[in-house]
């Protein structure tokens, strides 16, 4: 791929941002995915590049916009895979909290694993634990291993997941280990993404969450030297047989980063909504002007942009109120 197309695809996550924005604090989550939707689609018809989403926002018949399936791009350039969250946290955004994202992801066709819309359970870590631990441990030998390969005892690690009543057994292992607990409201992307981040002071993802947030994760690890695993977990027959359908021979097999996002070059953009750990939110400023937070990766160069943007609004024509 192209390494002018990076700096394209910030443009779509930016107007994503842009138009999820006014909604913050509002309650209203659909009218402010809607929006993020709806402004990812079309700017991405000016992005270079023959595109087929898949991971969107569900099947054609759920989603009228960025579904699965769905062409995407000016058709000029090259055949890419293409996986979106435009509003990654739209809980975070109605309530007014941090976190919140507009993200993609852009890896050669074929790369991009098409995961069904289930539970995956995951683990995710930073460049310093990458390859030293297994998702199939359990969660106690999980936090010791990272304890014994960080050099520090497990009263100083930290592990971040997902607030929610499937985690309550994990939870009771991790205070019974001793370690520090991070809850997510919502944002699994941005959760995976934290331990790659020093500044963040999380050493470790754990628990499950949306097997297609998984691979956007893996897409950002790839470019930041981390590394998620993550196993499927199907309900009743019929998600396995989704599974089984979308060519997955043993669904409850881990998924390394190679499954995930293949072997070849990715990018990764992202645009913060409200604050965050690692990217600032949309702030908007005197005489309609709004000022943006994005980031950049490629996964052959491994080389993380950041891009501040200050807009002005009124020469936004694809910005709709």
């Amino acid at each position: 791929m192209e390494r002018e197309l990076a700096l394209e695809l910030v443009r779509v996550t930016e107007l994503a941002a842009l138009s999820a924005s006014p909604w913050m604090g509002r309650g209203d989550k659909n009218s402010a995915d809607g929006a993020a939707t709806e402004a990812m689609r079309r700017m991405f018809d000016s992005v270079s590049i023959e595109g087929t989403v898949v991971i969107g926002e569900g099947e054609m018949d759920e989603a009228p916009m960025l579904f699965i399936g769905e062409e995407v791009g000016s058709g000029n350039g090259p055949k890419v895979d293409v996986a979106v969250d435009p509003l990654e946290g739209t809980e975070i955004v109605a309530k007014g909290l941090n976190n919140a994202m507009s993200v993609l992801a852009v890896a050669g066709k074929g790369q991009l694993l098409h995961a069904p819309d289930m539970y995956m359970e995951k683990l995710a870590v930073g460049p310093a634990l990458a390859g030293k631990l297994n998702v199939l441990d359990p969660i106690r030998t999980t936090v010791e291993k990272a304890a014994l390969a960080l050099g520090k005892p497990l009263s100083d690690l930290t592990v971040i997941l997902l607030d929610r009543d499937r985690h309550a057994e994990i939870t009771a292992e991790l205070r019974t280990a001793g370690v520090r607990i991070k809850f997510l409201s919502d944002g699994d992307v941005a959760g995976a993404m934290a331990p790659s981040f020093p500044e963040t002071g999380i050493d470790l993802y754990v628990g499950s969450g949306g097997a297609p947030e998984g691979v956007l994760a893996a897409a950002a690890l790839k470019c930041l030297g981390g590394e998620i695993q993550g196993r499927l977990m199907p309900e009743n027959d019929e998600q396995f047989q989704r599974c089984i359908d979308m060519g997955m021979t043993d669904p409850r097999r881990v998924l390394t980063m190679d499954d995930m996002v293949g072997t070849g070059d990715v990018i990764f953009a992202a645009t913060g909504v409200t604050p965050g750990e690692f990217l600032g939110g949309v702030r908007y400023l005197p005489d309609q002007r709004a000022e943006t937070h994005s980031m950049v990766m490629r996964g052959k160069t491994r080389t993380i942009r950041y891009i501040k943007s200050l807009h002005y609004l009124p020469n936004k024509p694809l910005l709709r109120k």
